[in-house]
């Protein structure tokens, strides 16, 4: 089997299965960790609390998250490159059972490192469906994480700050699922990833014959 990148919105379970497929053996890649070790330094608040990426990003409407943004960015692209250029080294790491768990913006880091994503992984979607989205969105407001808004963040005239995060979330995700899908070799809707007894034998016979 090829190795296999997971995709979907921040919180619908990739860590959750990268971890479990970890656990069967497969060489992980958490883009999250890469990119936190190397923001290291600045993840520090004025009062000397280590903060989480998603602390260290904010919200949308946030002074300085524009620019915050951007060095994310710019970082998740470097990291995914290195994690890359491991995969395709011919030396090689057992790397044909490596998992690479993808952050939700990886699909904004340009159509070169997605190409090479889709050339040398079997991309698994990690569908949403509205009750989720909600559930999500609700942690989201309650632990922040690392949200990269792509600009389509916009408060219309009279709406509150949540009102127009929970709109403009629920846009955000809609606009994603056309690329998501569009880079996937493989949906798994979030009915199967929580059935009984569906596991990593089971969630490997969905992925196994598609590369």
């Amino acid at each position: 089997m090829v190795p296999i990148s997971l995709v979907g919105m921040s919180g619908s379970g990739k860590s959750h299965w990268s971890a479990r497929l970890a656990g069967f053996g497969f060489r992980r890649y958490c883009c999250d960790d890469l990119i936190s070790d190397r923001l290291a330094p600045e993840l520090i608040g004025p009062d000397g609390k280590i903060l989480n990426l998603g602390e260290w990003m904010g919200f949308p409407f946030d002074p300085g998250y524009l620019e915050r943004e951007a060095k994310y960015l710019a970082i998740e692209k470097e990291v995914v490159s290195e994690v890359l250029d491991l995969i395709e080294a011919p030396t090689g790491y057992g790397v044909s059972d490596a998992v690479v768990d993808t952050t939700g913006s990886v699909i904004y880091t340009g159509r070169e490192l997605t190409g090479r994503l889709s050339r040398l992984t079997t991309i698994v979607y990690f569908s949403s469906p509205p009750e989720a989205m909600e559930e999500m969105f609700r942690r989201y407001i309650e632990k922040p994480r690392p949200v990269l808004w792509n600009g389509r963040f916009s408060a219309l005239e009279g709406e509150s700050e949540r009102e127009a995060l929970g709109r403009c979330y629920r846009l955000l995700l809609e606009s994603r699922e056309l690329l998501y899908r569009d880079l996937a070799d493989v949906e798994i809707d979030y009915a199967t990833r929580r059935r009984t007894g569906f596991g990593v034998p089971e969630f490997l016979s969905l992925v196994g014959a598609k590369k």
